[in-house]
């Protein structure tokens, strides 16, 4: 593949070129281009190393009641029972994940019907990468469908200190390392003993008033209400092995580990995922009312990769001890590693699915809500001070030991695979598949 691209093997340059600088020049594209292959190709094997049951699946897998979706050639989305030996059809259960999430009893329904295998888990997780996928063959997609795009905001105390200071900065990198210091001398590092809506925290709020420096990020922070928006669209979210995508125009940018929990349209929490809710720093820090632009881009919405239904072995319980690992790595060697731990959260997520659903608002389908993250990424990438920022083919992989990994690849948004399917598509496949 090299060889063909470069038009050569690797090793001394051909002298038939004719011309000593004609020669030189052609080695040197040569070089360029076997350099930029060797590359293309060392980032594609450690996508493919992550894409493994071993990686993806919980530890647990064996008894974990695993749903999600994948697309089959032909047919169209086809939801599916995920197992460590195969993936199993659940069609004949319920046509869309939200439909599943309806049912009464879907565990019940995951174990009576995910009997017909449609492939093994493993070669169906390799054929998921990007850009190494056959498309005759199934791959995972998110495992959400119908379902709202929900997330909640500023939920730990540490990203919510990240968030003044983009305040602050006006979506300036160099300027964070200073302004973080000067905010933290001011309201300190540690709020986690404030109970948003409290006593304690209309205090603190008097007291950050007649200083000067209460923030609209402290008002959702440790407020009475939760930030509750609409990360993305129905059926627009990215699955396991796809790129995620940041604006083209973005300098200062992360990715958001985060739990995302699936709620059916009753507002009973069926289970949960893992999800990337990809954010503009720089966007947001320029202005609140950017908050769209910094969220809602092409593929800026991984899920996945699949939906962990609550039973006998886990619960919502599970969901607020687990602890979340993130990483992000690129063929120069450059790796940052964080975590998130949900038990630092400072709203509980039975009370952020309150504000989210409720007489003042439902949701027909469902819906997925992002808990937020406690990561907040500081460490250097392009010098002193100015924190971290995505670069194109960074690999990103969110993890925690019941719901498995989380694994994507980083793109702009203007170069992903542009976003076709949606509710439209997804009907008249339905229809088509419906028995005569």
């Amino acid at each position: 593949w090299c060889a063909a691209v470069s038009g050569a093997s690797p090793g001394p340059e051909s002298q038939e070129a004719g011309t000593a600088g004609s020669a030189v020049s052609t080695g040197l594209a040569r070089r360029i281009v076997w350099s930029w292959s060797s590359t293309f190709l060392e980032s594609v094997s450690v996508m493919l190393d992550h894409l493994s049951t071993s990686i993806c699946l919980p530890v647990d897998a064996a008894r974990a009641t695993l749903v999600g979706r994948v697309w089959l050639n032909n047919v169209g989305p086809v939801l599916v029972c995920v197992k460590p030996d195969g993936v199993y059809d659940l069609s004949p259960a319920a046509n869309t994940m939200s439909e599943l999430l309806e049912l009464e009893d879907p565990v019940s329904a995951v174990h009576q019907h995910g009997v017909q295998r449609i492939g093994d888990t493993q070669a169906v997780l390799r054929n998921s990468a990007h850009d190494q996928r056959n498309p005759a063959l199934p791959w995972f997609l998110a495992p959400c469908d119908l379902q709202a795009l929900k997330a909640s905001g500023v939920t730990f105390v540490s990203s919510m200190l990240e968030r003044v200071i983009e305040e602050q900065t006006r979506g300036d990198a160099g300027r964070a390392d200073s302004v973080r210091q000067a905010v933290v001398a001011v309201i300190g590092d540690n709020l986690s003993s404030i109970k948003p809506g409290s006593e304690a925290a209309v205090r603190l709020k008097q007291a950050l008033l007649a200083q000067g420096v209460w923030s609209q990020y402290l008002e959702v922070g440790i407020g009475p209400d939760a930030e509750i928006f609409t990360k993305s669209q129905p059926m627009s979210a990215v699955g396991v092995g796809a790129e995620v995508g940041i604006h083209p125009h973005s300098h200062w940018n992360n990715p958001e580990p985060e739990i995302v929990l699936a709620v059916n349209s009753r507002g009973q929490v069926r289970g949960a995922t893992l999800g990337n809710d990809v954010n503009l720093r720089d966007f947001e820090g320029r202005s609140a009312l950017l908050l769209g632009k910094a969220k809602d881009n092409n593929a800026s919405c991984a899920i996945g990769p699949f939906i962990r239904l609550f039973d006998q072995h886990f619960s919502l319980d599970d969901v607020r001890r687990c602890d979340l690992m993130m990483e992000v790595t690129d063929t120069t060697g450059f790796c940052m590693q964080g975590s998130s731990s949900m038990s630092q959260i400072s709203r509980d997520p039975l009370e952020l699915v309150q504000h989210a659903f409720g007489p003042h608002h439902q949701y027909p389908d469902g819906f997925m809500l992002f808990l937020g993250t406690m990561f907040a990424p500081t460490q250097d990438r392009h010098g002193a001070g100015q924190g971290f920022t995505h670069e194109v083919g960074d690999l990103v992989t969110i993890s925690t030991a019941t719901l498995g990994a989380l694994v994507n690849r980083v793109n702009t948004s203007d170069k992903v695979a542009p976003w076709t399917y949606g509710v439209r598509a997804l009907l008249q496949d339905l229809e088509r598949r419906r028995p005569r």
